[in-house]
């Protein structure tokens, strides 16, 4: 492979796993966010991943520590994209954002480089004139807990090199990723394009007064056998996004706009759902996980 030095710009708690999964599989990576604040939030996170590496893949600390030893982290953008083979942007779902942010990098990182976004509902036809490089961009979109939940789905726009694409799905295997690949733009991919109508109806339940979040769920996993429901996965896709798509499908569809309105609230108070700890349950023992959430 042509890529070896990898930056993922955006520190959230999915870039930062996207950044250490690829640090664990081998390649150099440089976290980047707009402040050493964030910065230093990133590293933290980073290093409370040991755990769940631990637990969930057997990873040993020696395999860990190797991850953690191949990170730089940086507030300077420059500096992090000057050297990279593929960026991968992990910021906000605010379409505004990522145009500026995509005409900065076209000026900053090398001509050859690729670039890749996390987005989770826009499609790469939307930035691709702002890379600079509509051949070396496209789409990868990452789920929570990439470790466990291993997909990356790709999609490229209709002038991303076939090339540059087979490339990209090549880079998801090697972190061990599976390469979910579509044939054509898709707002939501195929995952949220599942998952945004679940949520949204699980959302307007709960705003309508049918039932609590908690019943929703327990409806939800005991139906189906899934361990978690629609709000357990809100807290981990995280209320920011959450609020972001839901704010962006309201345009078109106003009865969402409640539901916008509630996430927002939850944002001012700060409940953002894993990432700070709350959200809809606390972590990091949601009651989801406790056996007894099941005894109604």
């Amino acid at each position: 492979m042509a890529i070896r030095k990898v930056t993922v710009a955006g520190s959230g708690v999915l870039g930062s796993q996207i950044a250490f999964q690829s640090a664990f599989k081998g390649f150099d990576v440089t976290v980047y966010d707009i402040s050493q604040e964030a910065v230093d939030k990133a590293e933290e996170r980073i290093k409370g991943l040991r755990h769940a590496y631990r637990h969930d893949i057997a990873a040993t600390d020696e395999e860990f520590n190797a991850g953690i030893s191949r990170l730089q982290f940086t507030d300077d953008l420059a500096g992090a994209v000057k050297d990279a083979d593929l960026v991968i942007e992990a910021i906000p779902e605010n379409p505004d954002i990522k145009h500026d942010f995509y005409k900065k990098l076209s000026k900053l990182a090398p001509s050859n480089a690729i670039f890749t976004s996390n987005s989770s509902t826009l499609v790469p036809s939307m930035f691709a004139a702002d890379t600079g490089r509509p051949k070396q961009f496209l789409n990868m979109h990452f789920s929570n807990q990439v470790w466990l939940n291993n997909t990356a789905e790709i999609m490229g726009s209709p002038e991303t090199d076939p090339a540059i694409y087979q490339e990209i799905v090549e880079y998801a295997r090697h972190i061990g990723m599976v390469p979910i690949q579509l044939k054509k733009e898709q707002p939501g991919y195929i995952l949220n394009s599942l998952l945004m109508p679940l949520n949204a109806a699980a959302g307007m339940l709960w705003l309508k007064g049918i039932a609590d979040p908690k019943m929703i769920d327990r409806t939800w996993m005991a139906a189906t056998g899934a361990p978690w429901g629609p709000f357990g996965i809100l807290d981990a896709v995280g209320i920011r996004t959450a609020y972001n798509i839901t704010n962006a499908s309201a345009q078109k569809n106003p009865a969402l706009q409640p539901l916008a309105d509630a996430f927002k609230k939850m944002m001012d108070e700060g409940k953002l759902g894993v990432e700070s700890g709350e959200g809809f349950y606390k972590y990091p023992d949601p009651e989801y996980k406790d056996k007894k959430f099941m005894e109604i």
